[in-house]
């Protein structure tokens, strides 16, 4: 497959629906339900909505893509699986009072940058950019989750479900290297790759949100709480938490190394 452009014409058709369908969303009234949320749980409900958004996006770009009838039905169905979830997250924004929209904008552009860096140059490397990439960023939100209310919690649980994509991707990955045992050397590379980008940006992300950083700083409050108040006390807290992000980016990569063998890739 070509460069960034293929995508166009396939995201311009689903744009059109899901304004359709935005339009049609009811707002919560208030925002007393986002003020108890927390700014860190909205960031997050929003970053995820937009991330399944896109993850929609591109498995359906992917489906029209795929050789064969059976992986085109196969990834029409991840796509769909990930058009719900983005539904309960956007509803679920709703309900707390937050505008979904407005949640999900912050990061629009970080997302597609990211998208725009690892744009894959094949079929093959579509299904490890799914696999891998998506699963590292799931890892992640699942992290933030950890910190959240126990509704949050079991929504993004909900939402980060593997709905049978690792067991396809697997699959077809490893039957092309049986195939051709040289695509081995190559899709490593691309997954190492996918994961150095991953982490860059989540980690720019969460520098950019304080909110989010907050929820990944919670353990590190202790420091924190030590500092003097004031403006002195503020930069102490907001160094701590940027310092839990940076420790549990470096957990994320064991999921990483799972992946790779499970599609016979080289760690």
């Amino acid at each position: 497959m070509g460069g960034a452009g293929r995508r166009g014409p396939v995201r311009r058709r689903f744009c059109d629906g899901w304004a359709a369908v935005s339009e049609r969303s009811p707002a919560a009234p208030g925002a007393a339900g986002a003020a108890a949320a927390g700014p860190g749980v909205i960031d997050l409900l929003g970053l995820l909505a937009y991330a399944r958004l896109v993850a929609f996006f591109r498995l359906a770009d992917d489906a029209e893509l795929a050789p064969t009838l059976a992986s085109k039905g196969a990834l029409a169905d991840l796509a769909a699986a990930e058009h719900a979830n983005y539904r309960r997250l956007h509803d679920r924004l709703a309900e707390l009072g937050a505008d979904p929209e407005s949640a999900m904008e912050p990061f629009v552009v970080p997302l597609d940058a990211w998208h725009a860096r690892t744009e894959p140059q094949s079929w093959l490397e579509s299904l490890v950019k799914a696999y891998v990439g998506d699963g590292i960023a799931d890892d992640f939100y699942g992290k933030l989750a950890e910190l959240c209310d126990e509704q949050t919690q079991e929504l993004v649980r909900g939402t980060l479900v593997d709905s049978g994509r690792a067991e396809f991707v697997a699959a077809q990955v490893r039957a092309a290297i049986a195939d051709d045992p040289r695509l081995a050397g190559r899709l490593s590379l691309w997954a190492r790759r996918l994961v150095g980008e991953a982490l860059s940006q989540a980690q720019s992300v969460a520098a950019r949100r304080p909110e989010l950083a907050a929820l990944l700083g919670a353990g590190a409050r202790g420091t924190a709480k030590d500092a003097d108040s004031g403006a002195d006390g503020a930069e102490a807290a907001e160094a701590a938490d940027l310092a839990a992000v940076s420790r549990m980016f470096a957990d994320l990569t064991e999921g990483h190394t799972a992946r790779l063998e499970a599609m016979g890739l080289n760690t």
